[in-house]
């Protein structure tokens, strides 16, 4: 891992060391850390490698509050001359059904089909953007299930799936 460009990067570019070297926040060059992925399960995904990561090397930045989660829309509504964002499929379809007609519906693949200004005020704008703080308990279970389902022990795994398979909340998966 610390032969990574990336990791390297990422640590360099916040003003961190990597783990062993006490955590200093004088040093932090960002005192909010905000992590942007996709709102698809691909971005989950992404997103809970990050925690995972800052967890298991850098735990004071989320333990002292420094570590967010921004939330773009999943999905773009427009009727007539209104555009409504929905950030998961229930939302679109409480909103679809508010709505009633034919309204025009986009899901957006990933952050790079938005269109800046929309990106912007979605997702970026501080007055308009949906973000949450994370706990470290959001990010000790992100560390928990990343090394449950993807760690080598197969056992655990295997039981989870058989326990969770049948009533599993697939709108989790994004939050």
């Amino acid at each position: 891992m610390y032969g990574n460009n990336e990791i390297q990067a990422l640590v360099t570019a916040l003003g961190l060391g990597i783990k062993g070297e006490e955590f200093n926040p004088s040093q932090l060059r960002y005192h909010r850390i905000i992590l942007m992925t996709d709102a698809d399960v691909d971005g989950a995904h992404i997103r809970t490698l990050l925690l995972t990561f800052l967890y298991r090397y850098q735990r004071a930045l989320i333990t002292d509050g420094f570590v967010y989660i921004a939330y773009p829309p999943l999905y773009k509504v427009r009727k007539g001359q209104k555009t409504y964002y929905c950030y998961s499929d229930n939302e679109l379809k409480k909103q679809l059904d508010a709505l009633g007609g034919r309204p025009t519906v986009q899901r957006f693949k990933g952050l790079g089909e938005m269109m800046p200004a929309e990106l912007w005020s979605t997702t970026m704008n501080p007055s308009t953007r949906l973000l949450k703080k994370v706990s470290a308990e959001d990010a000790a279970e992100a560390d928990r299930m990343l090394s449950m389902l993807m760690g080598g022990n197969v056992a655990p795994r295997k039981e989870f799936i058989k326990e969770n398979a049948e009533t599993l909340d697939w709108e989790l998966l994004d939050i």
